[in-house]
């Protein structure tokens, strides 16, 4: 019987479901998966993409660790490609390969001053609250009052957890330098801006909801923002999640601290709607020191267009979280503009000439674009896995499938690797280094760490 000897490089839920998909499929061939992950742990942006308070979205790892932990799977963490193996190698090893390797760098905000000491992106700041190895221990929590840009989910975990006192974290998986750093954080007013209405954010009802049960923080909602026009509202009758959003706006906008009234907490967390940033305004220092914004309006074809009032919020840091950007990978074809491997339902596309390059797939946000929830990976997974089953005269011919020779090629190239077994050590000595203090785990952050425990060095 015909074998598939496939390699997927990116271990997060793309990755791990494209490879759960095919082995439950319906084939004429066997099939042998080698997942690769540069990063020491698998789950990719279910461990270092979502916030350390968000222990339903983790559950993910849950459906995730039943696939890994059956055992037809191979894992090789803490393997880098186009360092560590490269595309050569997989053509020499395997019959063909799937790209999940995801969207982690912040998407540009074009806007002068963004340049400024104090601006940051989103997923820079999300690497380091959660413990992202590659990533510097600190980050300079020095402002009083903070921007954040962007009204989706990633905006929301940010705003949650610049505003969030740093206590309330504790019975989370927060590393203890995240704890330290946030503890220390003399942060007394969070704002929100988004260029569109309430009645069209991009955040799910769920995150907007956790905002508001923050302790110690009042929620300041502007009265000014909630002139529906005939397009809000219609939007509000017909769609379920944009009328639980209302609600609870319109819920905060009954509290003490609503139109900045001056409520008793110690925090206060601002949504800005209709508010488009102009320029990020710099003191002597080149420091953020102001948001400049214009209010908008809607322009009755979905969109917005400016006013021309112009106003200006002091601040002393800024966050933009515009979406996340795809990055390239050696000897694979990057689109630029869009941050994606070009391809056609996961096939993927040479970049000169759109041809399709037998042998080579993506799934998940490489393959997309950084849109949907978790939940959308499988359906994405399943259309990329149906090629590379149908595709089956096109695979590649790999002179050495032997499933022996990639440990054999990564000891000798002196990669220090990981595997399943290493990732149920880590996780177990994580998950006991938080049992005494009662919280769920303590990330170990360091690589090298992570690498020893692993590997039982």
């Amino acid at each position: 019987m015909t074998k598939l000897r496939l390699a997927i490089v990116g271990a997060g839920p793309a990755g791990i479901y494209a490879a759960d998909i095919l082995l439950k499929a319906e084939r004429q061939f066997d099939v042998s998966i080698d997942l690769f992950e540069q990063l020491p742990a698998p789950y990719g942006l279910v461990r270092y993409g979502v916030a350390p308070d968000h222990p339903r979205i983790k559950g993910v790892v849950t459906a995730l660790r039943e696939v890994l932990d059956r055992g037809d799977i191979r894992l090789f963490g803490n393997v880098r490609f186009g360092e560590d193996i490269t595309l050569d190698d997989l053509k020499q090893h395997y019959n063909a390969v799937i790209f999940s390797t995801g969207a982690i760098r912040d998407a540009d905000l074009d806007i002068p001053g963004i340049d400024a000491e104090g601006s940051y992106g989103a997923a820079d700041f999300v690497s380091w609250f959660d413990g992202h190895p590659d990533v510097p221990r600190e980050w300079p929590l020095e402002a009083e009052s903070v921007a954040v840009i962007g009204n989706g989910n990633v905006a929301l975990d940010i705003t949650r957890m610049l505003a969030k006192h740093a206590d309330d974290l504790l019975p989370t998986e927060v590393p203890d330098n995240v704890y330290q750093g946030l503890k220390a954080s003399p942060v007394t007013d969070v704002h929100v801006f988004g260029r569109r209405g309430p009645a069209q954010v991009k955040f799910t009802p769920l995150e907007l909801r956790e905002l508001g049960e923050l302790r110690d923080v009042d929620m300041v909602v502007y009265d000014e923002d909630f002139d529906y026009d005939e397009a809000s509202k219609a939007a509000i009758e017909t769609n379920k999640q944009v009328k639980v959003i209302d609600r609870v706006l319109q819920q905060w906008r009954t509290r003490p601290g609503a139109n900045n009234a001056g409520g008793e907490a110690s925090r206060r967390l601002h949504l800005h709607f209709w508010a488009k940033p102009l320029e990020v305004v710099k003191d002597a220092e080149g420091r953020v020191a102001a948001l400049k914004y214009e209010r908008t309006e809607p322009d009755a074809e979905g969109g917005v267009i400016g006013t021309g009032e112009i106003r200006e919020v002091p601040i002393q840091a800024i966050y933009r979280a515009v979406g996340y950007f795809g990055s390239p990978l050696k000897d694979v074809p990057f689109d630029e503009r869009h941050g994606v491997i070009p391809n056609h339902e996961g096939q993927v596309l040479s970049a000169d000439s759109n041809e399709r390059i037998p042998g080579v797939y993506a799934t998940g946000w490489i393959k997309r674009g950084p849109v949907g929830l978790i939940g959308h990976t499988k359906s994405d997974a399943m259309e990329t896995v149906r090629h590379v089953i149908n595709d089956q005269g096109e695979w590649w011919r790999p002179a050495h499938p032997d499933e022996e020779a990639i440990p054999a090629l990564l000891a000798e190239r002196g990669v220090r690797w990981t595997d399943l077994d290493g990732w149920h050590r880590l996780d177990e000595h994580e998950i006991a280094l938080g049992a005494p203090h009662e919280r769920a785990r303590i990330k170990v952050v360091p690589r090298e760490e992570m690498i020893r425990v692993s590997r039982g060095e």
